[in-house]
Parts: structure tokens; C-alpha cells; sequence
């Protein structure tokens, strides 16, 4: 048997004006995710706890199988994790965004989406810059980054994710609590810092966003987590464009699979991300193939690219490997992480749809793929991180 997740981040929405009252999901024209719907089993289940802020580091960790209360440390651990980045006794990681503040309010969470080398780049300064004893950068994915920072307290900081205040005034978001004094120092003389940069003249002269500020959220200490395979007993890999999920994956014991081209976002090569799904499931029975494009187009309220991002992944995605393992006896789950939705621009905690499909079945549930079909079947799991056992074990 061979087991597909196919996991489009936040793609779960509201109705939408703009959308004739209607969610991406019941908007987007995608028959192979609706036929295997109806072929299979749709319903609802939470993939966060009330106790932890509903984020994709709580859905998936959810997702693959593992309660968060028990395991979920932090999102800045995951992300180190797959970068190689070890933590020492006593040092906590941040997840370090750079971000285009413009007039005191988060204008960009992603500085315009950032590329790599240009984000790695200015990471690399402000770690020479601001570097310490106990205090380090590294460089990430696009503008995605993090902190290393040493000293009691810093675990028990109150920050906020950028992606939550997009508009809104800094001030009233800056770093509370516990050690909010150094860390707002480093956010404040890294605009400084970042502001003169070359990479930061040349977008400026291109007319685009430029990556003014770090701000800081996330923060963990490292976790523990048993794998993958001594819980399901099945060895598997993990895709996606991500340090967070690849994190998630090397924590869990699954190989990670690098696709160049990969972006998180609606330029990303679905079909390139495709090609290497056929060929680590003829590697490995198990597949974890995440999409990050759905929910940053929920944080960026884009409607359109949010649908596009669906419909390019059903055609681009899951239809090709639909027909690349044809015969095969083949699980496959489709569901997002949490919903993001595009009127509140951030992740919230509810319920989301999932459905699983076994080429082995002779009936299904006979309904679309969408929030409100999931909801009308009555079929609610609470505890969402049982799913995956039903998922593997039938």
C-alpha cells in the first residue's frame, strides 16, 4: 500500500463576498480532488488545541499523527531543525521574519517575498552587526529566518506573529513579558542596519518592498519526537518548500525530499514538486506533500491566487500522480492545516475538511470536496491527530 498527504496549508476559507458567498474550495475547479471526495470519506477535525496559538506548526504536527500538547515546543525549533542549526543547553531560537514596516505598520510580513539569497544575505550582516556571545542569526528561506539566543526567560517572551498585524500599528505588538527589553533592542537597531544595505538600495531602486526590520515570534527550546515509522511502521518522506515542515519531517524520521523551483508560493514548480512525489513514493510507502502557497495567499486576503493555488494543484499535482500510480492498491488524504481566511488575513482555530480516499473502495460519500459538504456529513474528529492511524491502518 502506498499512502499519499497531500496537505494544502490554510487553504480552508469563509464565504467570500467577492466569491458569490462562496469559499476557494467551492469556487476552485478541481475534479480529481471532488471525484476522489465523493469516491471516499469527507468530514471535519481539529488540528490545533485551544492551549496553543493555531498555527502550521501545531496543524501539522496534528496532521502527522502527534498530540501537541505532548510534543509542541515551539515553532523556531522545527525550523532549525532543518537547517541544521543545533541548540545548545540554555539557547532558545526565534524565528526571525524580515519584514517592510512602513510608518510604523506592518506593510509586508514577507518584505515583498524576499528571495533567498537576498534574505540570506542580510542575515548574514545583521549576524556580524549584532552577533554576541549568546546571541546568533542564521540564514533561512526567502524571509524566513532565525534568532539564537541564550539566557533564561526568553522562552517565556510574549511575541506575535507578523502575519497577524499585516496593517496594523507595530507598537501596539512589539515582544512582552519576559526579556521584551533585549529583544525589542535587536528589532530596533536592525532597522538601522537594514535600511542602508545594498540589497535593500538595489529594491528600493526596482521599486520594491524593501526588508527593513526583523521581527521576532515563534520562540522554542528543541523537542523530542518519536518517529514516524516506530508509530505507523511505515517509512516515508516529506516535500515541501518550507523550513518548517522539512523540520517537522526530520524530527519525525522522514526523508526530506529538496525540489528546486519550490517557493511557498503561486510561482512554486507544482510540477517539478509532482515528479519528485512519483518517485519518493516508488522510494518510500509513505508521502507527506505540502503546499504553503494557499495559506500565504489567505494572509495576503488574495482571493484569486488562493483559488488559482487550488486549481494548480489538483491539475498540476494530484492529477499527474493520480495517473503515475494507477494500479497500485493507494491511500490518499487531502486537507489543509487550519483555515486561514481571507477577510482575517491569519490562522484561526476551527475545524477544518479532510476526506481519504482508498483506490480499494467501492462507495463514497457521493460530495465535493469543500467546507460545507465536509460539515454536512456530521462526521467530526476532535482529537485530529487520531486521523493518521485511521489514515495508515484502514
Amino acid at each position: 500500500m502506498k499512502y499519499l498527504v497531500l496537505l494544502c496549508d490554510g487553504m480552508s476559507d469563509h464565504p467570500q463576498p467577492g466569491l458569490g458567498n462562496k469559499t476557494p474550495m467551492q469556487v476552485a475547479v478541481k475534479p480529481n480532488m471532488d471525484r476522489l471526495c465523493s469516491q471516499g470519506e469527507t468530514g471535519l477535525l481539529n488540528t490545533g488545541v485551544a492551549e496553543l496559538p493555531m498555527g502550521s506548526d501545531v496543524g501539522n504536527l496534528t496532521v502527522l499523527g502527534y498530540d501537541p500538547r505532548k510534543y509542541f515546543t515551539g515553532r523556531a525549533p522545527l525550523e532549525a531543525k532543518n537547517l541544521g542549526v543545533e541548540l545548545s543547553k540554555g539557547e532558545t531560537a526565534f524565528r526571525c521574519n524580515l519584514v517592510h514596516v512602513k510608518d510604523g505598520v506592518m506593510d509586508d510580513y514577507s518584505a515583498g517575498h524576499l528571495d533567498t539569497e537576498s534574505g540570506r544575505e542580510l542575515i548574514k550582516m545583521l549576524n556580524k552587526r549584532l552577533g554576541a556571545p549568546g546571541v546568533r542569526f542564521a540564514g533561512g528561506t526567502q524571509y524566513r529566518h532565525l534568532l539564537m539566543i541564550k539566557g533564561a526567560g526568553f522562552e517565556n517572551a510574549r511575541c506575535t506573529p507578523p502575519h497577524d498585524i499585516s496593517g496594523k500599528p507595530i507598537a501596539d505588538y512589539l515582544p512582552q513579558g519576559a526579556k521584551n527589553k533585549e529583544l525589542r533592542k535587536l528589532m530596533e537597531d536592525s532597522t538601522f542596519l537594514l535600511e542602508g544595505h545594498e540589497v535593500n538600495r538595489e529594491r528600493r531602486a526596482a521599486g520594491k518592498k524593501t526588508a527593513n526590520m526583523i521581527w521576532l515570534w515563534g520562540q522554542g527550546r528543541g523537542m523530542e519526537l518519536p518517529s514516524f515509522d516506530s508509530r505507523y511502521g511505515v517509512k516515508g518522506s516529506v516535500i515541501s518548500a518550507v523550513d518548517l515542515i522539512k523540520g517537522l519531517g526530520r524530527y519525525a524520521g522522514l526523508e526530506v525530499v529538496e525540489v528546486p523551483g519550490a517557493t511557498g508560493w503561486i510561482d512554486t514548480d507544482f510540477k517539478g514538486k509532482a515528479e519528485a512525489g512519483i518517485k519518493a513514493l516508488k522510494k518510500r510507502d509513505f508521502l507527506f506533500l505540502h503546499f504553503e502557497v494557499t495559506d500565504e495567499a489567505g494572509h495576503k486576503g488574495d482571493a484569486a491566487v488562493k483559488v488559482k493555488g487550488i486549481e494548480e494543484i489538483d491539475s498540476k499535482v494530484l492529477g499527474p500522480m493520480l495517473e503515475a500510480l494507477k494500479g497500485q492498491d493507494l491511500r490518499i488524504m487531502v486537507l489543509p492545516d487550519h483555515s486561514t481566511p481571507l477577510e482575517l488575513k491569519t490562522h484561526i482555530f476551527e475545524p477544518v475538511p479532510y476526506f481519504i480516499w482508498d483506490s480499494r473502495a467501492t462507495s463514497g460519500s457521493g460530495l465535493p470536496f469543500d467546507e460545507a459538504s465536509a460539515l454536512s456529513t456530521g462526521r467530526h474528529l476532535v482529537e485530529g491527530w487520531d486521523l493518521m492511524g485511521r489514515f495508515i491502518k484502514g
